[in-house]
């Protein structure tokens, strides 16, 4: 990674390790407030910066595909767009189509086909469903002209890192929350590299998310380990841009 004078890393070309052959490798980036919440008043916007937003725009770049999960999408809406000619042609330098796909994992199918993932026609999108998924709404999706994967739900994450894999030739994946679906990936064993920014706020209460939600905590003998590789003060805007490579105990 490269950093620049006043506190500004690069992302856009990362020097990453081959993936394993079952599944892609794994990146999982967040903004937190600077005690370690994800949302702001109900969705991420306010914790961080234009830097922020543009350090998320150059980790897409390194990526084939970029995945939401439904809640997410709901709040905040979902796309692999870059928003940067000059990121689209170094993908296409390196062989890769400009845009990433653009993928939302659902239980539900819950999800409001008129939004800008189901309408825009500048990048590919998969939705990945579950058998348990309702059929109406199911088909509704399918509608759209979006692709449509079932996957068990016993084993949705597993199943969904082999389908990228395997049947997409998915080497790199962006995971760009929400906090359960974090959680889910940790759980798994599956992300390699965690990226977080720290704004410089102060958002308080009890029952607000934290950037990895899981449904009980992991113990001292099993929770996930960070290596820092680099962590990178903005004096202009006051945030501080964290990277992380992840290990599991035994």
């Amino acid at each position: 990674m490269n950093e620049s004078p006043v506190g500004k890393p690069h992302y856009f070309a990362l020097d990453l390790p081959p993936p394993p052959p079952d599944r892609p490798y794994v990146l999982v980036n967040m903004v937190m407030s600077a005690d370690g919440r994800a949302v702001f008043e109900g969705s991420e916007r306010g914790l961080g910066s234009s830097v922020d937003q543009r350090l998320m725009r150059e980790l897409r770049a390194n990526a084939d595909v970029v995945l939401n999960g439904a809640e997410t999408f709901r709040v905040s809406g979902s796309s692999p767009r870059l928003g940067d000619p000059a990121l689209e042609e170094l993908r296409r330098a390196r062989g890769k189509p400009p845009v990433p796909i653009g993928a939302v994992l659902t239980g539900s199918g819950d999800l409001d086909t008129t939004r800008l993932f189901f309408t825009a026609e500048d990048f590919e999108g998969v939705v990945f469903v579950l058998e348990t998924t309702p059929e109406a709404r199911r088909r509704a999706i399918e509608a759209t002209g979006r692709k449509v994967v079932e996957l068990p739900p016993g084993e949705t994450i597993r199943a969904l890192l082999r389908y990228l894999r395997l049947v997409m030739q998915c080497q790199v994946l962006l995971v760009e929350g929400g906090p359960s679906l974090n959680g889910h990936f940790f759980a798994h064993r599956a992300v390699d590299e965690y990226f977080v920014t720290i704004g410089p706020v102060i958002v308080g209460g009890s029952d607000e998310l934290t950037p990895v939600r899981t449904p009980k905590p992991f113990t001292r003998e099993h929770a996930p380990r960070l290596t820092l590789l680099s962590a990178v003060p903005n004096p202009e805007t006051g945030e501080v841009y964290c990277r992380y490579r992840v290990s599991y105990p035994g």
